[in-house]
């Protein structure tokens, strides 16, 4: 670490021009720029940290943010151009002006620049991490966003009962793996789809789902569904859209329950597909609820409370892919969009 007050070079990941289509590694490129590593004595850094970030998440939201699109919620506004992206990340304070903030903590949150040092104006979005037997980098997956996506989207939006039949798509990703392992403690039939033979086999044999299956094989969704649930699917925890989300309609049982939790087959559309067979949500008596994980955020304790004990027993397991130096960021982000990844998505800023 450098000494406090050092002027020290930044590299950063910095969004050249906004994107249509498929994101490339050539929509962003690496510069350094330089930083002084105190926060000036000035009413600019009142309540501000200064952080050294150690680990990035690369998560499928991001995609939008690279799109100049109107939104309503803020914290899915288009990325500044030629400014650093930013997302969820894992940090060290540097120097703090925040009174709930000192030296040395280490810290979770979003709106982290995609840079090795970051100037935070509001910090009161930080969560501090005080279990450091676990691994920091699974605060960017299971103790962070993804994992409480999966814990509330499943138990609270899901409303799940035991012996009931869930489907996950894009089931060994960042939220995937964590809902399948939550419904199998709860005793229900669990199966999941990815993408190739090796993600298919790792719902089996290491996440414990029952069954799982290779969505690229399968010529006929509805069909293949109907395989896996032939009395019909109770819960749809949904990260696709499109083609999925159609066939799993016709597929769902009487007052089923779908989580809409990410669209990730929509993202680089120009024009995003249409959906055929909404009439079932009517006649199946169906509930679908889309939900963002920001609105949960201030019950982080109670999913700490729920998570970590498991995770300390084993009971629980997490499959990360790291990425190591900020270099290599954009190939990280830009993976997630061909499923390259295997596992939680992660890029090491840092060795230190």
């Amino acid at each position: 670490m450098a000494s406090s007050g050092e002027e020290v070079s930044n590299k950063q990941v910095i969004l050249k021009g906004y994107v249509t289509g498929f994101p490339k590694e050539a929509d962003m490129y690496v510069k350094t720029s330089p930083i002084k590593l105190k926060l000036p004595e000035d009413e600019s850094s009142n309540n501000a940290v200064l952080v050294k970030n150690l680990y990035l998440s690369c998560d499928p939201y991001m995609r939008g943010r690279m799109a100049n699109r109107p939104v309503d919620d803020p914290d899915f506004s288009p990325f500044t151009l030629d400014s650093p992206i930013d997302g969820h990340g894992v940090s060290e304070i540097v120097d703090s002006r925040h009174p709930g903030f000192k030296k040395g903590d280490l810290v979770w949150g979003r709106k982290m620049g995609w840079e090795e040092y970051s100037l935070i104006k509001e910090p009161e979005k930080l969560f501090r991490i005080h279990n450091t037997d676990v691994p920091l980098s699974y605060y960017t997956g299971i103790l962070g966003m993804p994992g409480m996506t999966a814990y509330f989207g499943f138990y609270q939006v899901c409303s799940p009962k035991k012996g009931e039949r869930v489907y996950i798509s894009a089931a060994s990703g960042a939220v995937g793996q964590l809902v399948g392992q939550f419904a199998k403690l709860m005793g229900c039939y669990v199966v999941g789809s990815a993408g190739s033979k090796e993600k298919v086999e790792l719902l089996k044999s290491k996440f414990g789902f029952d069954d799982a299956f290779n969505y690229k094989e399968e010529n006929d969704l509805v069909a293949a569904l109907k395989r896996y649930f032939p009395e019909g699917i109770d819960i749809y925890f949904e990260n696709v859209g499109g083609k999925m989300l159609d066939a799993v309609l016709l597929n769902m049982r009487f007052h089923g329950r779908i989580a809409a939790c990410g669209m990730i087959s929509q993202y680089n559309l120009q024009r995003p597909e249409g959906v055929q067979n909404l009439t079932t949500v009517v006649f199946k008596r169906i509930r679908l609820e889309g939900f963002i994980i920001f609105d949960y955020f201030d019950q982080y304790p109670k999913f700490l409370d729920f998570v970590l004990p498991y995770i300390r027993e084993g009971k629980i397991v997490y499959v990360e892919d790291i990425t190591e130096g900020l270099e290599h960021g954009p190939s990280a982000l830009v993976g997630l969009f061909s499923g390259r990844n295997v596992g939680k998505q992660v890029v090491k800023v840092t060795n230190e």
